[in-house]
């Protein structure tokens, strides 16, 4: 239930040309593709509103697109952040007027869902600095997973939040994560590979050929026996995109319970590697680099 204090934001025009490779693809789709920064419930609910318009019309969810197309968003959110504030530890790495970047840690879930009302950071946020009640998603602009550790920045007013939220949109955010893989590579490469919504388990994401654009570049870091450490950049930012597209490559991300499969022990792995390989309960993935232009003065910010 929404509460009725919450204020909405001045509303702000976002506009787009639909691509020519749209073409017969569904209005919702192809809008949560041109703007990636928002869920695609909302933007659904923004095309019934009238609050998202085709060539200045209205338009329905499933209208297919022919390539070309004007597209203008209202974009209108409420001020009001409903979760509670929990005093939940932060490792804080920067932070100004503007901007909070932390560290997050494994198994911390960003936002309040379902199975996760609370203990998520957003309560610790809140409970840090309770003006984030006033902004979005209390500052949240970007997500790492529940067992993904690393480097996250949120924004500490509205406008610092417009502006990083645009620089993600356009792509002028860089994100280095570490990964530990199954199996010896022997180079690096691109892994360009749609991804959309597994098509039976609704918990996974897939590789589809209808699926959103998708790229991820990785490099060696260093080997081992039946390991590999990789730097991983993302082109893009697709849910779960790092761990589908090493699955896909066949060299799924260590301790990756939605995508690994069973734990399989190396040959010959001594009893130490087994015991690790075991006993570590996440996946052994991290957001060690973050780098951004500081949403007011413009500088260049890189966070490791």
């Amino acid at each position: 239930m929404s509460d009725p204090s919450a204020e909405p934001l001045e509303p702000s025009i976002r506009q787009a040309i639909v691509p020519d490779n749209a073409a017969g693809r569904r209005f919702d789709a192809v809008l949560a593709e041109l703007f990636p920064e928002f869920s695609r419930s909302r933007l659904s609910e923004w095309i019934k509103s009238g609050d998202a318009l085709l060539d200045g019309a209205m338009a329905r969810p499933r209208d297919t697109l022919r390539g070309g197309e004007s597209v203008q968003v209202q974009v209108v959110l409420e001020t009001q952040t409903h979760a509670a504030p929990q005093d939940i530890p932060l490792s804080v790495l920067y932070e100004d007027e503007q901007v909070l970047v932390i560290d997050k840690p494994a198994g911390l879930v960003v936002h309040p869902g379902a199975g996760n009302p609370d203990g998520t950071l957003v309560n610790a946020l809140l409970f840090r600095d309770p003006a984030l009640a006033s902004v979005p998603r209390a500052g949240v602009v970007h997500r790492l997973d529940k067992d993904t550790s690393g480097v996250m920045v949120v924004a500490r007013t509205v406008q610092a939040q417009t502006a990083l939220v645009e620089q993600l949109s356009a792509r002028d955010v860089h994100r280095q994560y570490l990964a530990v893989v199954v199996g010896a590579l022997v180079s690096g490469g691109t892994a360009n590979a749609p991804i959309d919504r597994h098509p039976r388990d609704r918990l996974k994401m897939a590789v589809r050929d209808d699926g959103r654009d998708a790229v991820t570049h990785y490099r060696l870091r260093e080997r081992f026996r039946a390991h590999t450490a990789l730097e991983c950049r993302l082109e893009t930012g697709r849910t779960h995109q790092i761990r589908v597209h090493m699955a896909h490559l066949k060299s799924p991300i260590v301790g990756d319970p939605l995508y690994g499969g069973a734990l399989k022990l190396p040959k010959g792995a001594t009893d130490e590697l087994v015991h690790e390989l075991r006993t570590f309960k996440r996946q052994a993935l991290h957001a060690e680099t973050l780098e951004f232009l500081h949403p007011v003065s413009g500088e260049p910010v890189r966070m490791t």
